[in-house]
């Protein structure tokens, strides 16, 4: 069932403080916890039934020793053994029940969060990307949202549970013999107060993990992406020294975790252990004196190994807990990062271009430094438009800026006369296309990558779209043809091919903008050529924007534009030619 997903709320942690330092992450959940109310409260429901079930054993243990076995009466034995196996009955089949509902619930609750991410991460710009570590950004998509499936489908139902158990026992060993109680639960103070203490060192130690994890994680994404490189510089003793001092850092914090970890649950069980002999030291002294029953100690011992279960299970989850607080705080990191670019309430539909592009006094600058300067630019519908410049001054900013992955500082976009920032973003990058220089190619066959997204392109517009984008003649030297893998990254492909595959992806799509960010740079001449008629043969009446170094495009062009040091010159390509 397809339902809209909800936005975290935004709850970034006080200057000073990190996020992970409260439980605030778990109170962020809520925005995703609420389609699931009602099958957690029915799980909530079953869960005090068979909890209430698993405390009537301990009594009905009583009831065989004293009422039974003691005055010999075997119809009261085997009523009281029926009524046991019936209750561990009924009692396995609701657990089991709540246990596969919660687990259900938490799993849809979690896919809701890792897609509500993704579209999320689908709105950052391409900077976001070229400055957070690939690595990091995995581990926090993967192991993160894993680690917090894990924690709700498995700890906080055992947590439920484990403190319905740990009431029900505490009231059932003060109903039996109060004084016997206090002494039971003299030493669960001090237990408590050595969980709160590892429970904060837990914290901070899971979130060095985290991050270590994570720098490791880059530097074999980095590695593996590098291994040309790495072996044309026969570097490979470099980068195992420089793994081996990751991963040294990282099981260094894992070994911190796990002793602070048996130390939170080691030191609290010997307490209670303590407490144990404490109980049966002062019950069989009132049994001795005829002010107890042995059927009522059996059952206070078997009720107090039943709160001390869950004390200690409870200390136990103390890993899980903080590993799962850190993995949200995290995953909200990411979420509270800010998208350059919104869409405004009210956006209006764009159906096509019938004008073209108008750029008024468009300034961009990153870090202080200006990119583009009161760039006025005009691109009438249907033209041919070249962007000629060096490298570094601001071409495929333009390009960004067209499309919307980021917003001018100064200055606008419109299309037929409407600013850019007032038409609806999946409408403006339906009409306008980008391919980039160094295109990505998903790890899938040729027409796959072709028709990425257009699940209803037949095969015969896949083939055609391919065709004009100049990919005829490879395709007839492949076997498989369009069904040939391009492997990961589209590596079994050349550079040149790649971008043709690129183009054709864009082709296919009919946009009424087509921008090229140097569309041609991994091509020879010949190959540019067929490549530059065959744009206008397969989009007539589309807008082509081409950005490139090479003057030699520029004679396909309508306009030239020139950048030079932010600015650009707008001249006829017959004058550029002449010149």
């Amino acid at each position: 069932m397809n339902r809209p997903l909800p936005p975290p709320p935004a709850d970034p942690a006080p200057a000073g403080e990190p996020s992970v330092a409260s439980w605030r992450s778990y109170g962020r959940l809520l925005p995703f916890l609420r389609p699931y109310l009602r099958p957690l409260l029915v799980v909530l429901v079953v869960s005090l039934g068979g909890t209430a079930l698993n405390l009537a054993q301990p009594y009905l243990s009583k009831l065989m020793i004293d009422h039974a076995l003691l005055r010999r009466d075997m119809t009261a034995l085997v009523e009281i053994a029926l009524a046991m196996v019936a209750v561990a009955i009924v009692g396995y089949g609701l657990n089991i029940f709540a246990s596969y509902r919660y687990v259900s619930a938490s799993a849809a609750m979690l896919f809701d969060i890792r897609a509500a991410l993704l579209r999320h991460l689908q709105t950052l710009s391409p900077r976001f990307y070229g400055g957070f570590r690939l690595g990091d950004l995995m581990s926090r998509l993967n192991s993160d949202v894993s680690d917090v499936q894990r924690v709700t489908a498995d700890t906080l139902l055992s947590v439920l549970s484990n403190v319905l158990m740990l009431v029900g026992s505490v009231a059932l060993m003060i109903w039996l013999d109060w004084r016997l109680f206090l002494i039971g639960v003299v030493l669960i103070p001090a237990c408590v107060a050595i969980f709160l203490h590892y429970q904060r060192k837990l914290t901070l130690i899971t979130r060095e993990m985290r991050e270590r994890g994570a720098d490791l994680g880059s530097l074999l994404v980095d590695t593996v992406m590098g291994m040309r490189v790495v072996a044309s510089l026969d570097a490979g003793e470099h980068e195992v020294r420089r793994f081996e001092s990751r991963n040294n850092a990282f099981v260094r914090a894992m070994l911190r975790m796990q002793l602070t970890s048996f130390m939170a649950g080691a030191l609290p069980g010997a307490l209670l252990t303590a407490s144990t002999s404490a109980v049966i030291l002062y019950g069989g002294y009132a049994i001795i004196e005829g002010r107890m029953t042995i059927g009522t100690l059996v059952a206070f011992i078997t009720y107090q190994g039943r709160l001390f279960s869950p004390i200690q299970t409870l200390m136990g989850l103390t890993a899980g807990l903080a590993s799962a607080r850190v993995s949200l705080a995290r995953i909200f990191e990411l979420f509270d990062t800010p998208a350059d670019v919104t869409e405004r309430p009210g956006a209006a539909p764009l159906g096509g271009v019938r004008q073209g592009l108008r750029f008024e006094g468009v300034c961009m600058r990153y870090d202080r430094a200006p990119v583009l300067v009161d760039v006025d630019l005009e691109i009438a519908r249907g033209s041919i438009c070249a962007i000629l410049g060096p490298s570094g001054v601001g071409k495929s900013t333009l390009a960004d800026l067209m499309v919307r992955y980021q917003d001018p500082k100064a200055g606008r976009i419109l299309i037929d006369g409407v600013d850019i920032r007032d038409l609806r973003l999946a409408d403006l990058r339906r009409q306008l296309i980008l391919v980039d220089q160094s295109p990505y190619l998903f790890n899938a066959t040729i027409a796959d990558n072709i028709a990425f997204a257009m699940p209803g392109a037949s095969a015969g517009e896949v083939e055609a779209a391919a065709r004009m984008a100049g990919l005829g003649e490879l395709l007839a030297r492949l076997p498989e043809g369009l069904a040939t893998p391009t492997g990961e990254r589209g590596l079994a492909l050349s550079a040149g091919e790649r971008q043709r595959v690129a183009l054709a992806r864009a082709l296919l799509r009919r946009p009424s903008v087509l921008i090229l960010d140097e569309p041609t740079s991994a091509l020879d001449g010949d190959t540019e050529r067929l490549v530059a008629r065959g744009l206008r043969e397969a989009l007539p009446d589309a807008t082509i924007v081409v950005i490139t170094h090479k003057p030699a495009l520029a004679q396909m062009a309508d306009t030239v534009v020139i950048l030079d040091e932010g600015r650009a010159t707008v001249r006829r390509a017959p004058d550029l030619l002449d010149a």
